[in-house]
């Protein structure tokens, strides 16, 4: 999720008389070049340089066919509006910021092992860009469904070399929307039909300005 170059014949050579010995130096090197020889007529001038045959063809390599990266798209926030899983708090709050342009991020690829692409669907509010919502939906039986839902907000999912990645930030009292306290980034894989959690990394934040390495710890 990113050519042979053709060979070029050398076609001729450069006209004029060559003088010619048999078994010699100058016969080889001239078929070497491809050049066809003709012989001496009576009162002829000695060989000449034809170019090659007639009728010689360059093999020209088979070009491999590309393999198709289209993505078939689907309408994000339909999908969220008409999901009954969706909480109505986060519905109500998925308007458009700018004209049609609504706050969410999607994603496809390989989460559930399907032969359609999973979704991963983020859904934002407009203001500050806070994750108030993430959802992944796999095709089965012809539609998606549902399979996977967080709305503890902020949080935000993305697919990781086939696993589910979610961030939660973690806020303690008086923490400013922009500069939490620290996060949880949870890894989750598809297994027995759901995702089961993998690891679980917590990141402390300095508060100092300028901060330092945030303080990590591994569950």
């Amino acid at each position: 999720m990113r050519g042979d170059a053709l060979a070029a014949r050398r076609g001729g050579g450069r006209t004029g008389k060559r003088t010619l010995t048999a078994g010699g130096a100058a016969a080889a090197a001239l078929a070497a070049l491809g050049l066809t020889l003709t012989g001496c007529g009576a009162g002829g001038t000695g060989a000449r340089d034809e170019g090659p045959a007639r009728g010689a063809s360059v093999a020209q390599p088979t070009p491999s066919p590309s393999p198709s990266h289209t993505v078939q798209r689907v309408d994000a926030v339909a999908l969220v509006k008409n999901d009954p899983t969706v909480s109505a708090e986060v519905k109500r709050d998925l308007k458009p910021c700018v004209a049609d342009e609504y706050p969410v991020d999607v994603s496809y690829g390989k989460l559930t092992g399907g032969a359609s692409n999973d979704i991963v669907v983020n859904v934002m509010t407009c203001g500050d860009a806070v994750g108030v919502g993430s959802y992944v939906y796999r095709m089965a039986g012809g539609r998606y469904q549902n399979v996977f839902r967080a709305e503890e907000p902020p949080v935000y999912a993305e697919i990781d070399r086939g696993d589910l990645v979610v961030t939660m930030q973690v806020y303690e009292k008086g923490d400013p929307v922009e500069y939490p306290s620290g996060e949880n980034v949870i890894t989750y894989h598809w297994s027995a039909n759901r995702f089961v959690e993998q690891s679980l990394t917590h990141n402390d934040y300095s508060n100092a300005v300028g901060g330092g390495s945030p303080t990590t710890s591994q569950h």
